[in-house]
């Protein structure tokens, strides 16, 4: 059964705002454009994930408090949200860590701005999934490999860090269950992550620019936009860096 997310449900525009999300056409870098005073097409998913989404000058913001809207053997197991594992992956070895709530703030960017070279990602959030959850770049602690950590994702591929950070590194099986070609989240630095499938064909990194992204057409960008992948390979949801310019996450 699927959990209610623990959000609160909130859209909050600024006065000025207009009823509707339209999006300008693409700019020289192709990126898409929010018209004058409106939020985004992307971020009304996670307004109806319960998330508080709002304007603030030139950033959308969007406060989370991390928990997962799915089951993991990462809740306690008195929570009704505890699942044992029931995944395929035989090494599957269940970290010491568990999930807890926290109070995430996402700033980022409602144009964004493309750079000439990627910029690179920090360890912890690099931008937040459409359920809530923060995405995590390719690295495990001390910037190493996931080679040994992947062992410890739970069934929807999210694990918790040691303050209870609960986070995906790779594909949010959860969020692609009904459709592996659906928006899954944004980067801090504004771009859209899709799942591992556009037009009716797996994406590989091979497909894939430096950064782990393209620029195409996609459902709510029916212009194009510059966007990333979730892959089954390596580097998994982004690859050199930020390929615009970053915003902030506190928490």
């Amino acid at each position: 059964m699927r959990h209610a997310p623990k959000f609160q449900v909130v859209l909050a525009l600024l006065t000025a705002c207009g009823a509707s999300g339209a999006l300008s056409p693409s700019d020289s870098t192709g990126t898409q454009q929010a018209s004058s005073g409106t939020l985004p097409d992307w971020s009304q998913a996670f307004a109806a994930a319960g998330m508080t989404v709002k304007a603030d000058g030139k950033f959308v913001v969007i406060s989370t408090t991390d928990v997962p809207d799915h089951k993991s053997p990462y809740f306690a197991t008195t929570s009704p949200q505890y699942e044992a594992y029931n995944g395929t992956n035989k090494n599957f070895v269940l970290n010491p860590n568990r999930i807890a709530a926290q109070q995430m703030t996402f700033r980022i960017p409602m144009i964004p701005t493309k750079l000439s070279t990627p910029s690179p990602t920090p360890l912890g959030p690099i931008g937040v999934a459409t359920n809530g959850v923060a995405i995590f770049n390719q690295y495990a602690a001390n910037n190493q490999p996931l080679t040994g950590e992947i062992n410890s994702f739970d069934q929807y591929n999210g694990h918790p860090q040691m303050t209870g950070v609960y986070h995906y590194h790779i594909e949010p099986v959860w969020l692609t269950r009904s459709s592996r070609e659906a928006l899954v989240g944004v980067l801090l630095d504004g771009y859209p992550v899709y799942g591992p499938v556009e037009n009716g064909a797996l994406v590989s990194t091979a497909n894939l620019d430096a950064a782990h992204g393209h620029f195409s057409v996609t459902r709510e960008f029916p212009q194009g936009v510059y966007h990333y992948h979730a892959t089954s390979d390596a580097p998994y949801i982004n690859g050199s860096g930020f390929a615009g310019s970053p915003g902030t996450v506190s928490q």
